[in-house]
């Protein structure tokens, strides 16, 4: 039987000449997905035996890998938040860049909690997720604010256009525990939304809208390394700017948004300037912020009213 290690160099060298930027990674999420260890089991034990099964089950993964396949899709799961997500062609694969959004919804509603008083029937903070997608950020925030016992006080509600999609979301949120803290609903953006729940601009003022939307201008969407073509074109194509599908949803805000809301909008790297520009042209007095992420690019815009109180940078 083949060792570890052995199986590790040669799949590495498979997926380095098969054009991928990350092959030894690769390599060692398929192995480990295949005999059920984690990458760091695998790097300590090199010198392991693979039984049959697990090696051909390894080899089936290579071939995928080498057509261009996703190793999120291959493997059925993609980490994020801290949490496991299942994937497939149903949603986008989830990107750590994106972890920035919850992190910041996070902070953002455990401020409005603790900031004033909150007495006796006060409504719970109304949280939007638009576009959900696999349902990660409406998940992540979820079991997060869970764990912190501020679900209570919180309402989620998580939007797309696909019935796919949703079923996809529905699937991560049973699996992590907080299927009935989320109410799912198809929608496009925040209209055509149901008698149950109505999400027609002015039928609800939202505290917290959040949205990771497709953001990649069309032309350039063709050019995307070759696994980002086995996700939904939908969830990646912005339109010629990459700012089409974002700027319905800004146009939106001003009756969406309660008066106090902030909106949390994950953007490209170099779209900080139109997003800013975009916002500045809403009717009434709007602010945009765009945070950076870990690597220092532009990646979320704040947009709120001008007149919001301003949380304290850092604030949780």
């Amino acid at each position: 039987m083949p060792a570890v290690g052995e199986l590790l160099n040669s799949g590495t060298a498979r997926l380095r000449a098969a054009g991928s930027e990350s092959a030894r990674l690769d390599a060692e999420l398929l192995l480990g997905w295949a005999v059920g260890a984690d990458r760091t089991t695998l790097i300590a034990h090199s010198t392991a035996p693979v039984g049959d099964g697990a090696a051909a089950t390894y080899e089936r993964g290579l071939v995928r890998r080498e057509a261009g396949e996703p190793v999120a899709y291959i493997r059925g799961l993609k980490e994020f938040y801290g949490l496991a997500f299942s994937v497939d062609s149903r949603g986008l694969i989830p990107r750590p860049e994106t972890e920035l959004l919850v992190a910041e919804a996070e902070a953002e509603v455990a401020w409005r909690l603790i900031s004033a008083p909150r007495p006796a029937g006060t409504p719970r903070l109304k949280v939007v997720d638009v576009g959900t997608g696999s349902g990660a950020i409406a998940v992540s925030l979820a079991a997060t604010l869970r764990k912190r016992r501020m679900m209570p006080e919180v309402t989620i509600l998580a939007l797309d256009s696909s019935a796919d999609a949703l079923d996809l979301a529905r699937e991560n949120a049973v699996a992590h525990g907080v299927a009935d803290e989320i109410e799912f609903v198809e929608a496009d953006l925040l209209t055509g939304g149901t008698a149950e729940s109505p999400v027609e601009p002015g039928g609800a003022a939202f505290d917290l809208v959040l949205a990771n939307l497709p953001y990649i201008p069309s032309a350039d969407v063709d050019r995307l390394p070759v696994a980002a073509s086995f996700e939904p074109r939908a969830a990646l194509d912005g339109g010629p700017d990459g700012l089409a599908v974002i700027g319905r949803l800004l146009v939106l805000l001003p009756d969406a948004l309660a008066q106090t809301g902030t909106a949390l909008l994950e953007i490209g790297f170099d779209q900080g300037p139109a997003i800013e520009a975009a916002v500045a042209a809403l009717p009434g007095r709007w602010s945009c912020r765009v945070l950076p992420d870990l690597a220092g690019h532009p990646r979320l815009a704040r947009v709120e009213r001008s007149t919001n109180p301003v949380r304290p940078a850092g604030a949780r």
